[in-house]
């Protein structure tokens, strides 16, 4: 078609978009080498436009002018969602405290202040009293000793990791007997019965979903019997019609038949939270259990890790194989995690790691922070209310130990709660809510105080 082809000449070129006033400007925002792939991929798209949609055609199809600033307009929407599709900061205002989509914990200053120190060369495997090499990971172990109460610790880069190493170097080639009731699926597609078959080790089933009593566990037992795993359920519970033998018979009857019990515990709980059906692992530990992996991203309040206490001859073991060295830590996850443990050892948890003082926000200071930010907000259309809720503890632990809170319920007679979600959500920074009934819901226990005005501004503009 003689339109189509005359349309197609007046495309700008590559060269001729990079040299535009927009181009210019977003040369600092994604490099030239991207810039000018992504200009290569305009001019394509807008030849193919052309000779596929009669409609673009007709709108933009003979001048040149009209081309290029479709064109701009393209590159320019392209380069900015290439620039924000990394990891950003954002405001999490869901109430969710351990949002695993935005990062689980949020790190308290101290461990955001260790890990700047060690970026650049820090002693991670240097003793620098003596001057020779040193251990990796020595202070954070002789943290989790002392807090647990453990003869010896080790950390991997997280709990699957501590799983599938526990599992290879004690039940390779053997049987681990387990609940029925525990073999959970978590988040990430992370399956008990996909981490021991990677392990070598055969899983052997006892009991029901609902009941398993400790005799199943002693008919299990035989000549190829290696360990016995208790499971915490994590992010589901089983209520009702229900039983378990306690932590104590379960390492009793190990003992007796030479076994080592396993417990994998979860979140991780160094002190109790009052966090319903989440141990303690001091308490576990206590109750005879040789090896316990729990994580250090949820209650503990630090980096993702898979931490790793017990009886020394096993912790020794684990340190020992191959597969340690794969699945060990970088001196970053360390730095955070050892100075996240000195806040738990000095009791001062409560003051500087940010998921506990979160936690122990008490609704009516939750309400006086949603009061603060909406006063004086309500505008002809817009409509902000406090309203009674519920925040929850998220990433799989304590699903049902959600704390009172106030929520600002903000509903809009023309736009949608889901317009009003995707503004915010498309704020800078980005502000991340949740919508219930109609309405879009804050929950300010997750947003931190020098957050606030920003969330401020955010809501001004529905004005």
């Amino acid at each position: 078609m003689p339109e189509q082809e005359n349309s197609l000449r007046h495309v700008p070129s590559v060269d001729q978009l990079l040299r535009t006033e927009a181009a210019r400007e977003l040369r600092g925002l994604v490099g030239i080498k991207k810039l000018t792939n992504i200009a290569r991929a305009v001019t394509a798209e807008i030849r193919s436009l052309i000779r596929t949609d009669q409609e673009f055609l007709k709108t933009n199809g003979n001048q040149a002018d009209m081309l290029l600033a479709e064109a701009v307009k393209r590159m320019e929407a392209s380069a900015r969602r290439e620039s924000q599709a990394g990891i950003r900061p954002v405001i999490n205002a869901t109430g969710v405290l351990l949002h695993t989509n935005l990062g689980r914990a949020p790190l308290s200053q101290v461990a955001r202040a260790a890990m700047d120190e060690a970026a650049r060369y820090c002693s991670v495997e240097y003793d620098v009293e003596s001057g020779v090499r040193g251990k990796r990971g020595s202070r954070v172990e002789s943290l989790l000793k002392d807090l647990t109460g453990a003869e010896d610790a080790l950390v991997v880069n997280n709990c699957a990791a501590a799983a599938l190493l526990i599992l290879t170097v004690l039940a390779r080639d053997g049987e681990t007997i387990v609940s029925r009731g525990e073999l959970v699926e978590i988040g990430g597609d992370f399956r008990v019965p996909d981490v021991m078959a990677g392990s070598g080790t055969r899983m052997v089933e006892v009991g029901t979903t609902n009941r398993t009593h400790l005799e199943d566990y002693r008919r299990a037992i035989g000549p190829n019997t290696r360990l016995i795993m208790r499971v915490h359920p994590s992010n589901y519970r089983i209520v009702g019609f229900a039983s378990s033998p306690a932590l104590a018979e379960l390492s009793s009857l190990a003992r007796e038949n030479g076994l080592p019990l396993y417990e994998d515990a979860g979140s991780g709980q160094l002190s109790d939270l009052g966090v319903i059906d989440e141990p303690v692992v001091r308490e576990i530990v206590e109750r005879g259990v040789d090896v316990v992996s729990f994580s250090g991203d949820k209650l503990l309040g630090s980096v993702q890790a898979g931490l790793i206490v017990g009886k020394q001859a096993i912790v020794s073991r684990l340190r020992k194989h191959p597969l340690y060295r794969a699945l060990r830590s970088d001196k970053i996850r360390l730095a955070a995690l050892e100075a996240t443990l000195v806040s738990h050892q000095k009791d001062v948890a409560d003051a500087e790691v940010p998921v506990i003082q979160m936690l122990s926000l008490t609704i009516d200071e939750v309400e006086q922070r949603a009061k603060s930010i909406i006063e004086g907000l309500d505008g002809s259309s817009v409509k902000f209310e406090l309203i009674g809720g519920e925040s929850t503890l998220g990433g799989g632990a304590g699903p049902t130990s959600n704390v009172s809170t106030t929520l600002i319920a903000i509903t809009h007679p023309e736009r949608s709660a889901q317009e009003i979600e995707h503004q915010l959500r498309t704020s800078a920074p980005p502000i991340i809510s949740r919508i219930s009934e109609g309405k879009v819901l804050l929950d300010l226990r997750t947003v931190f105080p020098d957050q606030l005005p920003a969330l401020h501004e955010a809501l001004k503009s529905f004005q």
